[in-house]
């Protein structure tokens, strides 16, 4: 097993799911899109615009001030912040001898008697070279390679020891954490069985951090819809989970499960209800619809300005399990708001944030951006735009963002984004007055960043870097970010359409 290395101690592909098609990335590289930029704001309604950025120099003193190269040429963090490996694909070991899997993805942590558990996703739909070992009663479908590990770190974030904990699911992305201690593993996809497949995929499987026996013998919740799913955020006083939907032609949706009558949340509920008479369609899946007024709002890329806000409905899903026709091709566009790139969700406030990566007037969205964030009230049924990224003149400048993508909420104030967008690639955080500044930067390569999120003392930030395959803990001198150099919350430029 390969010990933990700090930055200091350590001397000097994107995969892509069959309906996906064409990673963004990809997108930029064949000179299909322009490069894009951000106009961002934190959980307030403001907006922040690269101009008035540059020329408050926040990049050099907003949040914990500017990044610094490090001699390792893997993770730059500003200053007195430091980092460690806790995992690397094909070189650190699981418990069984077997090479840390590919593609961190979306992640968990949980609080452990002796540290923290880490359960770790790894978005493996094709060639990556290091799967999830198929392992006898961990594995749902022997013909897929991804699934999860969980990987113990001690109070300080050093490796102790990793481990399957579900295997033979596909393309396993993001997920979230449940009030009961679990995590949700989403599978960002559509396969149906057929050639090494001997099961369809696009199912939401949950994990325990702690307790092995109940991962044993996967059973996917079938309840939650057969889709290309990406991440969920679960109501700790309903037990209703909040879904996105990553896909395209025609864009994906936001959905929301209600448990039915009389289902006690807790560990191993959801197992149970899935295994249960009618338990591929327990309790309701909606998708989202929002209206402005009368006006029924059809793609959320209508809002261009942070504060927008919609009241929703909810529309039941037909046919969950897609079993003639995909989840989101069942309702007409009339019916239901869609969203390109719907991607990371947390719970934080009393509600959901959720986040679209981007949007493109070719993919069928009514305005272009490179960026939203989302957030839905239970209370009020309703969704408030808190973010919107705006066009970037120059996206390989390193004080540029775009597209966010897994996001958390921060215990010292605002928001953390792991950006997947074009040049350089960054977590980046913004501050509660809407101050965007940079965590870290990828010194290695243009791989996004995935998986940000914060061990219960908020001591350490752990997040991955996905190609070729890095799971951090990130530690240093927390605090609230500064907003110094910072703007007026109402200044700055807004986005460009």
């Amino acid at each position: 097993m390969t010990s933990s290395m700090s930055r200091h101690e350590t001397p000097g592909a994107e995969t892509e799911a069959s309906e996906r098609g064409l990673s963004r990335r990809d997108l930029f590289r064949a000179g299909a899109v322009g490069g894009l930029g951000i106009a961002v704001a934190g959980s307030l309604e403001t907006i922040a615009g690269p101009a008035a950025f540059a020329q408050t120099g926040a990049q050099g003193t907003a949040g914990y001030g500017a990044v610094v190269a490090d001699p390792a040429g893997i993770l730059a963090l500003p200053r007195g912040f430091s980092y460690k490996i806790v995992a690397e694909a094909g070189k650190t070991l699981l418990e069984t001898g077997e090479p840390t899997p590919s593609d961190a993805d979306g992640t968990g942590c949980f609080r452990g008697p002796h540290g923290f558990v880490l359960v770790n996703n790894h978005e493996i739909g094709g060639t990556e070279p290091y799967g999830v070992p198929a392992l006898a009663g961990l594995t749902y479908d022997p013909g897929a390679r991804g699934g999860t590990t969980n990987i113990e770190v001690d109070k300080n974030g050093n490796r102790v020891r990793e481990y399957v904990s579900v295997a033979g699911t596909h393309n396993n992305c993001a997920g979230g954490v449940t009030p009961w201690g679990t995590w949700l593993t989403c599978e960002e996809t559509e396969q149906r069985k057929g050639g090494a497949f001997e099961k369809d995929h696009g199912y939401v499987f949950e994990v325990d951090p702690f307790d092995r026996e109940a991962n044993k013998n996967p059973v996917p919740l079938k309840y939650l819809g057969r889709y290309s799913h990406e991440a969920v955020a679960v109501d700790p006083a309903t037990a209703a989970i909040y879904l996105t939907e990553d896909a395209s032609g025609p864009n994906g949706l936001y959905f929301r499960w209600t448990p039915p009558r009389g289902f006690r949340a807790g560990k191993g509920a959801l197992r149970r209800l899935a295994l249960g008479p009618n338990g591929d369609t327990a309790g309701k899946l909606e998708a989202m619809s929002c209206y402005k007024g009368g006006k029924h709002i059809a793609d959320l890329s209508e809002a261009t300005q942070p504060g927008t806000r919609y009241k929703v409905t909810w529309v039941e899903v037909p046919d969950r399990d897609a079993t003639t026709t995909s989840v989101r091709k069942q309702f007409t566009d009339d019916q239901i708001t869609r969203s390109r790139k719907l991607e990371g969700a947390w719970w934080a406030e009393d509600g959901a944030y959720f986040v679209a990566s981007y949007a493109r007037n070719d993919d069928g969205s009514v305005n272009e951006h490179d960026g939203q964030v989302w957030f839905y009230d239970p209370r009020s049924e309703t969704v408030t735009l808190k973010t919107i990224f705006g066009v970037n003149p120059d996206p390989e400048a390193d004080t540029n963002y775009d597209g966010p993508d897994n996001i958390t909420v921060s215990p010292y104030g605002g928001v953390i984004l792991a950006e997947d967008g074009e040049g350089v690639s960054h977590l980046v955080g913004v501050t509660k007055q809407g101050t965007p500044y940079p965590m870290a930067r990828n010194e290695m390569n243009d791989s996004e960043f995935t998986g940000p999120v914060f061990s219960q003392d908020g001591k350490i930030l752990f997040a991955n870097i996905q190609s070729p395959g890095y799971v951090f803990a990130i530690t240093g001198p927390w605090r609230r970010p500064s907003d110094a150099g910072g703007h007026h919350p109402h200044d700055g430029g807004h986005p460009h359409h």
